[in-house]
């Protein structure tokens, strides 16, 4: 096999070593934003932002995790309609401060600065409009809506209080994907026409069959409240633990997974619309337990000049790669780690068409090609692999910008107009399979039709 036409593919099968063997790749470890110089740089006053976590589940404790290594905020709050979540988070972050059930309280302190929202996507619009009229900047969990008309009320809540509010899809923030938007940007890669991601499980866990905690009942969850705009049945622990498998509360995968993706996408290519049209295929087969959502997803999108394939598939640990295909070079980002591979481009005289010459007129046509093109070939770029430490934390960066940017009133990295858009492809893909046909976006109406 000859180095300058190796494929990605032929990288992946090989292993990074062999290639390395026949070929220069240039890798570098990118260095992390230091937290505590972010904070120096963008709070100079010293004051610190004082946040609260409106939910504090799964992605709550998480985002109170990341939280606690950024120096410039501090959190003075939380509520979570159930009894251990509150618990959790405490533990979480690591501090004793109150909590309650009911996230009105917390928004009428007048010592808050900003808010955490990580609940469940039906519940968004409502703790985000009730945010942002109690006058708070918001950072509001992926996806941003549970439908088209909670995006544009949230988006007008925003931009008519101006108020911040930041979506929680951290690859935005992540030192790798900025790397990624910085190559992009540059041109390397050439003229790029087709993106390409997946994120693949295959676990019970990656398709959402969390255990019900052996305490759940109506006393420890605020069933009512975790309904609130959802349709009205009885308790139900398994909907209030595996909610997004119920299009009631969640977007399925297309709204937990497709959206890292589409938001990654966004942020390394520049593209920040709603994509004109969206194609899905998918199946519902192994985890086929009443859930609504498949555990198969397949779209094709269209952008302006560039064709976005996505899947994202719960029966096969395929992993999580964006590839963005150019002329000049193949970008692959795998987790935390950014390749890039040249195509090769250089001049070469037509083989395989000359099967059907006779030898005197192939003969002439090599002729004439080798004395038009005297120059031996340029020699082809290296590789170039970057990648992120093993502990970085991209969570951690998201935060640090949002609480700069509610200090600062600078531009926040990933605002309501770029989430609208990332969560309008996620609901596009859904409309789509639900529908059996063509998703479109109708720009001027503000809608998806089909």
């Amino acid at each position: 096999m000859s180095m300058h036409s190796i494929t990605r593919r032929d990288f992946v099968r090989l292993g990074a070593g062999a290639v390395a063997a026949g070929t220069a790749i240039k890798s570098t470890l990118l260095e992390p934003p230091v937290l505590a110089a972010q904070a120096a740089a963008g709070d100079a006053s010293g004051r610190k932002i004082r946040f609260v976590s409106i939910g504090t589940g799964i992605r709550g404790c998480d985002l109170l995790r990341s939280a606690r290594q950024v120096p410039t905020g501090v959190l003075v709050g939380t509520a979570d309609l159930y009894d251990m979540h509150q618990k959790a988070g405490l533990e979480a972050y690591g501090a004793d401060v109150p909590t309650s059930r009911d996230y009105r309280s917390l928004l009428d302190r007048k010592d808050v600065d900003a808010v955490f929202v990580a609940v469940s996507d039906h519940l968004h619009r409502r703790v985000v409009l009730d945010a942002i009229a109690a006058g708070k900047d918001v950072y509001c969990e992926k996806p941003m809506s549970h439908n088209v008309a909670d995006g544009l009320a949230m988006v007008d809540a925003v931009q008519s209080n101006k108020r911040i509010l930041q979506v929680g899809s951290q690859r935005v923030s992540n030192l790798v994907y900025k790397k990624a938007a910085e190559i992009y940007t540059s041109g390397r890669l050439g003229e790029v026409h087709l993106i390409e991601g997946h994120t693949d499980r295959n676990s019970p866990s990656g398709a959402w069959v969390y255990p019900v905690a052996p305490d759940a009942s109506p006393q420890t969850i605020d069933w009512e409240a975790f309904l609130r705009d959802a349709p009205e049945r009885p308790f139900d622990a398994v909907r209030f633990f595996r909610w997004r498998c119920f299009a009631d509360y969640g977007e399925g995968l297309a709204g937990d997974l497709f959206v890292h993706l589409i938001s990654g996408i966004q942020g390394v290519s520049g593209i920040n619309a709603a994509p004109n049209r969206a194609c899905s295929s998918g199946s519902l087969t192994h985890f086929a337990d009443g859930r609504d959502f498949p555990d198969l997803l397949a779209t094709l999108y269209d952008y302006p000049g560039i064709t976005v394939s996505l899947h994202c598939n719960q029966n096969n640990s395929g992993g999580d790669e964006t590839i963005f295909y150019g002329k000049e070079a193949t970008m692959v980002i795998s987790g935390n780690t950014l390749t890039v591979t040249p195509q090769d481009t250089r001049p070469e005289p037509e083989g395989y068409s000359l099967d059907g010459w006779t030898a005197a007129a192939k003969k002439q046509y090599l002729n004439e090609w080798h004395a038009a093109n005297p120059a031996p070939p340029a020699k082809m770029a290296a590789m170039e692999s970057y990648s992120a430490p093993g502990d970085y934390d991209d969570t951690a960066d998201h935060i640090a910008n949002f609480f700069r940017a509610v200090e600062t009133r600078e531009h926040v990295v990933e605002d309501e107009v770029f989430g609208n858009h990332a969560a309008i492809a996620c609901h596009m893909a859904n409309y789509s399979y639900f529908h059996h046909s063509v998703a479109t976006w109708d720009a001027a109406t503000q809608s998806i039709k089909g």
